[in-house]
Order: structure tokens, then C-alpha cells, then sequence
């Protein structure tokens, strides 16, 4: 996998986790910058940890999928970047609500960094077949979510809840194209 590939990944990857990021810069106001940087800090070592489990999951079955490959990558990706883009459509729709004064405590943090790096669990699966290095891949994915997540927190304290929707939608669309390659470049 190219670099600018494996950083358009990272990014859609981190799309998901941006976009809690900003709904909690909106609902959280009062968490301070080390809050924020913890916060950030959990989701990408979610989000770098999870392709790392899918991958080893991944290797214990490649040579029997291996000729498959390029589908996997295809419906895998285009699968969660598809769900990302409809999920984010949705929720456009419907006003957030949340009490600005209250506190983000652990639990709600892990449980959010969970649910944000599901996706970056069946990446990884896609690259025990493909054959990426994946200590270069979790670490460039849990760098920019990382980045990405308190760049959402910042921006959604500043700028209200629209833009959570749109990053997602945008990570949903790299996820689906990254796929479309992936599948195009084995085919043809």
C-alpha cells in the first residue's frame, strides 16, 4: 500500500472518531487542553490497536482468502465507508442535544474509542491479505486520529455541530473510493 494511500485511510478511519470529538468539544465546553490531548490521545491508541488485532486475525486465514483479496477490501471498505456516509446523513437530520456543564468522565471516553475504531478492526483484517506492514499502517492511523480528534474537539468548541457530520460523510467517501482502487488495481 502507497503512503498516500495508507494517509487518505488514516484519515477516513479517523473521520468517525473526529466527528465524537467535535459533537464533545460542542457538549463538553468546559473540558480543558489536557483533557482534550487524553481524549485524542485514547482514540488513536484504539484506533491504532484495532487494525493490529484485525491483521493478526486476518493472517491466521489469509492463505485461504488470499485469492479474494481485492473483494474484501472492496466490501469491507465500501461497506463501512458507505455505512459512515448514510449513518452521518441521518443524524444531520436530528438536532444534537447535550448539557454544556457536564463532565467527560473514563468510562464514556473508552466507550467512545471503542466504538469509533470497530471499522479500523475489519481494516485490518483487509491488510493481513494485502500484505501491509502493519506496524507503519496502526502507528500512521493512530497519529492522524490522534491529530484529527483534537482538531475536532478545538473546532466543535468553536464552530457548533455541523462540522462533525460533513467530516464524517467526507471519511465515509475516502473509505469507499480507497476500496474502488484497491478492487480496480486487482482487476484490471
Amino acid at each position: 500500500m502507497g503512503t498516500l494511500t495508507l494517509v487518505l485511510l488514516a484519515l477516513g478511519l479517523a473521520m468517525d472518531a473526529t466527528a465524537v470529538s467535535v459533537s464533545n468539544g460542542i457538549c463538553y465546553k468546559n473540558a480543558k487542553g489536557k483533557v482534550a490531548a487524553l481524549y485524542a490521545g485514547l482514540f488513536g491508541l484504539f484506533q491504532a490497536g484495532m487494525p493490529v488485532i484485525g491483521f493478526v486475525a486476518g493472517r491466521s486465514f489469509s492463505d485461504f482468502i488470499s485469492s479474494l483479496d481485492h473483494w474484501i477490501a472492496l466490501i469491507l471498505l465500501g461497506f463501512i465507508g458507505g455505512k459512515m456516509v448514510i449513518e452521518s446523513i441521518r443524524e444531520m437530520r436530528e438536532k444534537e442535544q447535550c448539557d454544556v456543564h457536564r463532565t467527560l468522565d473514563g468510562r464514556t471516553m473508552v466507550m467512545q474509542a471503542v466504538a469509533t475504531s470497530i471499522d479500523a478492526l475489519a481494516v485490518g483484517i483487509s491488510f493481513a491479505v494485502m500484505k501491509v506492514d502493519i506496524a507503519i499502517a496502526a502507528l500512521s492511523i493512530g497519529f492522524i486520529t490522534f491529530f484529527c480528534s483534537l482538531a475536532g474537539t478545538w473546532l466543535g468548541k468553536k464552530f457548533g455541530s455541523l462540522l462533525g457530520r460533513f467530516a464524517e460523510i467526507f471519511g465515509g467517501c475516502i473509505l469507499v473510493g480507497i476500496g474502488l482502487k484497491i478492487f480496480i488495481e486487482h482487476m484490471f
